[in-house]
């Protein structure tokens, strides 16, 4: 099968994948901004150092040998100017070259607006999504202004599109305890569905160059 990595259009889909790679021993990162002329370069250029389009088989040898495994998250919308990458790295030697963090270090890794924090579940830890604290105490601010202006319409489009941002569990916590505040601030309108994350594609495959 033709080496490939696959490019996100959706930025679900760009942060799902992250969250599907980190138990996966992918725990170290790097991370930058692109041109789009210059995104298919890169991806390929990671290739030829990295083997990021490596089979499982050749990644199983590769961790053999003491070798590190990366993968490459590519968010890309369409018509976009500039493409966000994230390295994902597993333990092991070929990487110096590159200044990798750990998930687990802080400041916490912040990427598409998101930041990445570990929640308990079922019994386990596990790895969600949420708005940073800057961006939550904003959403405060703002509720309190409509509440002052007695907006509903206004509330309700805004409690809309937070229920339509990328619906991970750390988002979700947060969507919901803004939606309870606006509630207890008098709002007599329905509250909106607030949108979980479903099994999905990490986006389409782009061929790379063989080496």
């Amino acid at each position: 099968m033709p080496a490939s990595t696959p490019i996100s259009h959706s930025k679900t889909a760009a942060l799902t994948r992250i969250l599907d790679l980190i138990p996966r021993g992918y725990h170290q990162y790097t991370c930058g901004t692109v041109k789009a002329a210059k995104a298919i370069h890169l991806a390929n250029k990671f290739h030829t150092l990295y083997r990021i389009g490596a089979s499982p088989a050749q990644r199983l040898v590769r961790k053999r040998q003491g070798l590190a495994n990366a993968l490459l998250v590519m968010y890309w919308p369409e018509g976009a100017e500039g493409v966000h990458w994230l390295l994902l790295v597993t333990d092991g030697t070929g990487l110096e070259a590159e200044h990798l963090r750990s998930v687990t270090d802080k400041p916490r890794l912040e990427w598409l607006g998101y930041e990445l924090v570990r929640h308990a579940t079922r019994g386990r830890t596990s790895w969600t999504w949420r708005r940073p604290k800057v961006e939550m105490a904003e959403h405060y601010v703002l509720l309190d202004a409509l509440v002052k202006q007695r907006h509903q319409s206004g509330i309700r489009a805004w409690l809309e599109r937070l229920a339509n941002q990328p619906g991970f569990h750390g988002v979700r916590t947060q969507t919901w305890a803004l939606c309870e505040e606006t509630r207890r601030r008098g709002y007599e309108g329905e509250l909106p569905f607030i949108y979980y994350v479903q099994k999905l594609s990490h986006g389409e495959p782009l061929a790379l160059n063989t080496v």
